[in-house]
């Protein structure tokens, strides 16, 4: 690991104040340590935002605002989040590990990079670790990489459960930089690759993280269901966020974000729209499938993730049609 100095934020002016004078922001690390141990990552200095006091959960008017030091853990485990925002517990659960889940942190995991194992492997060509060097993956092992949103540049997915859950919610990430304050909504704040991977969201050069606002409990059925490999500690091949509500036997009102899909937590509005007012149905469900895949492109290997994708939309919204109680 290349050498860099440590500095500790005494608060978020302080911290900001260090990002502007060309500081790393480190949290939890889970994720930039690993990198600057690959010499991926190789800042010269760090600022530590552990003591800014950014760790609370509290009440937002109807909704919720989560601190981005709050640990994936202690977010899991808030009787408020599951009571109200279940699909994020879920979410949450359902990524990495214990030990990670305790350090990980709200705003360490928003910023995770999109990343595959050509990005790791520095021998590899990668334009999101080295731009214009190409990507290894297009015409190589590719097998968990994106059908959705992709580039000739760049094919990574997006690894992380907690954002594709936030989308569903339509939660908004906080954030304070030399320009003031900013919400963004969390569809907003990760980028396609486009023509450069090497950037992952819309943060500006110098902002922070602030916190992540959940709007009013919805009161809709909410699911989260992670299809991998193995049942633990893996990153998924599709997952499906789903908060539904059921009245008079139609779907009254769905929210739907896919990840793995995508190089990016993945929501079409259109999915939505072709579900509401109509009555469950297989039929139904292949057609909302149809749309959410009409643009996807699989590479060799994923192929697969196109007939997964189909199946996990349709056994998500199986179980959450059937377990809504209809209301009128």
């Amino acid at each position: 690991m290349k050498a860099f100095t440590l500095d500790h934020a005494a608060d978020a002016q302080d911290a900001l104040d260090a990002l502007g004078a060309g500081a790393t922001a480190i949290a939890g690390g889970t994720n930039l340590v690993d990198l600057m141990k690959l010499q991926i990552a190789a800042p010269d200095r760090l600022v530590s935002i552990r003591r800014t006091g950014l760790d609370q959960i509290a009440p937002d008017g109807e909704g919720l605002r989560i601190g981005a030091l709050v640990t994936n853990a202690d977010c899991a485990a808030d009787g408020r989040v599951r009571r109200d925002w279940p699909l994020l517990a879920q979410a949450i659960l359902a990524g990495a590990s214990p030990q990670l889940r305790n350090r990980a942190t709200t705003g360490g995991n928003l910023c995770q990079r999109t990343r595959c194992g050509y990005f790791y492997d520095t021998t590899q060509a990668c334009n999101k670790r080295a731009p214009g060097t190409g990507c290894g993956a297009l015409g190589g092992f590719n097998r968990i990489h994106a059908v959705l949103g992709t580039s000739d540049a760049c094919i990574a997915t997006y690894p992380g459960d907690m954002a594709v859950a936030l989308l569903a919610l339509d939660a908004e990430v906080l954030t304070q930089g030399p320009d003031g304050e900013r919400t963004i909504p969390v569809g907003q704040f990760h980028r396609q690759p486009g023509d450069d991977p090497s950037r992952d969201n819309t943060l500006l050069p110098g902002e922070l993280i602030t916190g992540v606002r959940l709007p009013a409990p919805s009161g809709g059925m909410q699911i989260y269901r992670k299809v991998r490999d193995r049942a633990s500690y893996a990153f998924a091949l599709v997952s499906v966020a789903a908060d539904l509500a059921m009245e008079d036997g139609r779907i009254a009102r769905c929210a739907l974000a896919f990840g793995s899909l995508g190089t990016v937590p993945w929501r079409d509005r259109a999915v939505e729209q072709a579900l509401v007012g109509e009555t469950p149905s297989p039929a139904l469900f292949d057609k909302a499938a149809d749309v959410l895949l009409r643009d996807a492109r699989g590479f060799g290997e994923n192929d697969f993730k196109i007939v997964l994708a189909r199946r996990a939309l349709a056994a998500t919204l199986a179980e959450a049609t059937l377990s809504n109680p209809a209301k009128g």
